[in-house]
């Protein structure tokens, strides 16, 4: 960014005592402008990416810190979460002025041992130079190569595996890992392959998410890097769970049970088999009927919506309580008839 356009944000975040960011696009458009308070700044919904969960957004998120704070943990959160081109901050020393800026961006390919992402040093404003563009092409490149390497050969979904240890259920964690493995079998049973095995016990239980978040950050860029776009969890998730963790990874995600749904609808062979299997994904998919429809069509779509059932994005309640009704009546009928 110009070193007078740093100055100018500074000078605002100075006067108002809040943090200033910008949305800019990759042709330099500025796509947002956001105020935040003075320590933090929410970030709303953002279009979808330009090429699905697997790329970047193309968007970087240029913003200020007050009093010179470097990047915090929660700029890192929305850089892993948002997938942005990069995140960077203007560091604002106490007289207004913009004396630094400090950037992050993921970091393809990175070992478990790592950080799923590359903090740069703080930089003199006037010293900054990063061919920008050049940058984020090179990112991409390497996540594309990352992905070839793990998707050849192979046109199935791929799926990471979530298991969650609850704090103080005394469950062994060998148990839970058999668990997994019993999970993964199904889940090659439904023609999926399994990227990686994830299990957490978190220190304190997360109703919104199951596990940490900083555990899901690292979810969201392992699944960049392997070109997942489905979650699977061990546990049965309650439908704010379904909307919670589809709106903040934006990725399919589906449990247990309704992997085995998957498994019976594409096994059912007889005229009863299928119809019941039918009844169950609904019965299934009603309470879930209150997730947006951005979230609903991760959830209802490719693996969990198999076989013979009529489940789109724009179902709704009656239709599918219609779709149940007329399903036991035919029930019946068939059973009549053996």
């Amino acid at each position: 960014m110009g070193v007078e356009l740093a100055r100018e944000l500074a000078h605002l975040a100075f006067e108002s005592g809040r943090q200033v960011g910008l949305l800019v696009g990759r042709d330099g458009d500025v796509e947002l402008v956001l105020v935040g308070g003075p320590r933090s700044m929410f970030l709303p919904d953002l279009p979808k990416s330009r090429g699905g969960r697997s790329r970047l957004r193309g968007l970087r998120f240029i913003h200020t810190h007050l009093d010179g704070e470097p990047l915090s943990q929660d700029d890192l959160m929305d850089l892993t979460f948002l997938r942005l081109d990069c995140i960077a901050v203007v560091q604002v020393d106490r007289h207004g002025g913009a004396t630094h800026l400090q950037m992050a961006h993921v970091l393809p390919g990175a070992l478990e041992s790592q950080h799923g992402w590359e903090v740069h040093p703080s930089t003199l404003l006037q010293n900054v130079d990063v061919d920008f563009l050049d940058l984020v092409e090179s990112l991409e490149e390497e996540l594309d190569r990352s992905r070839a390497a793990v998707l050849a050969g192979s046109r199935n979904d791929r799926a990471i595996l979530v298991g969650i240890l609850p704090p103080g259920s005394g469950r062994d964690r060998d148990d839970a890992l058999a668990s997994l493995q019993e999970l993964a079998e199904l889940a090659r049973t439904s023609g999926i392959d399994v990227a990686d095995i994830i299990l957490q016990r978190p220190r304190e239980a997360n109703p919104k998410y199951l596990i940490g978040k900083g555990k899901l950050s690292e979810i969201v860029l392992r699944a960049l890097q392997c070109g997942v776009d489905l979650l699977i969890f061990d546990q049965e998730l309650n439908p704010s769970q379904v909307r919670s963790i589809t709106d903040t990874t934006e990725l399919r995600v589906i449990d247990r049970t309704q992997l085995i749904l998957d498994i019976f609808a594409q096994r059912a062979q007889s005229r009863e088999g299928k119809i019941q299997v039918e009844m169950a994904q609904l019965k299934y998919l009603l309470p879930r009927l209150g997730v947006k429809d951005d979230a609903l069509s991760r959830l209802t779509g490719g693996i969990g919506a198999r076989g013979p059932g009529e489940t789109k994005l724009e179902i709704n309640r009656r239709r599918i309580n219609d779709r149940i009704a007329h399903l036991e009546r035919e029930l019946r009928v068939v059973r009549k008839n053996r």
